[in-house]
């Protein structure tokens, strides 16, 4: 697999987020009857919005361009609080999505929850393809909220090896 690795954003790094905004709702502004003028004006908001709502609900949190084989290809929001380490978002270009990436960044995610005793957690969108990932992951659903699944891992405790 190519590597994949992250690196801090930026403000220069917004116009490249807001592209992969875009491409998270291509599909679903595919079915709607606007001209791209509308369907532009429509990103722009709702990703403003999405922003200055990861902004004000999650201080702190850290903002990484995810870059795989040296490109630019998604950005990851994660929260750590004090019990749990919260995916406020991740999303990849599609070209990187199905190749493994999504799946690095989540096994070092885990890897950091089980190193940290703390339960690792994400809200997934409904009708989500990713969703197949995190029950592969063994992540579980907790409950529905909206139009998202809230869904956790919990590290399962180590066994003593020690002797």
């Amino acid at each position: 697999m190519t590597e994949v690795r992250l690196r801090p954003a930026g403000p220069a790094d917004r116009a490249f987020f807001r592209e992969v905004y875009a491409s998270t709702r291509a599909d679903e502004l595919a079915r709607v009857p606007w001209d791209e003028a509308a369907k532009q004006a429509f990103v722009d908001h709702q990703f403003a919005a999405q922003t200055a709502h990861y902004e004000q609900h999650y201080v702190g949190a850290t903002v990484d361009v995810v870059v795989v084989g040296g490109q630019d290809a998604g950005r990851l929001y994660v929260y750590r609080g004090e019990r749990e380490i919260r995916i406020v978002d991740i999303a990849l270009l599609p070209a990187c999505r199905g190749t493994g990436a999504g799946t690095a960044l989540l096994a070092a995610l885990q890897d950091e929850a089980l190193a940290a005793g703390k339960t690792l957690s994400i809200h997934v969108e409904q009708g989500s393809p990713a969703r197949s990932l995190y029950d592969r992951l063994g992540f579980v659903e907790v409950e529905e909220r909206g139009a998202h699944h809230y869904m956790t891992w919990t590290p399962e405790p180590q066994p003593n090896t020690a002797s």
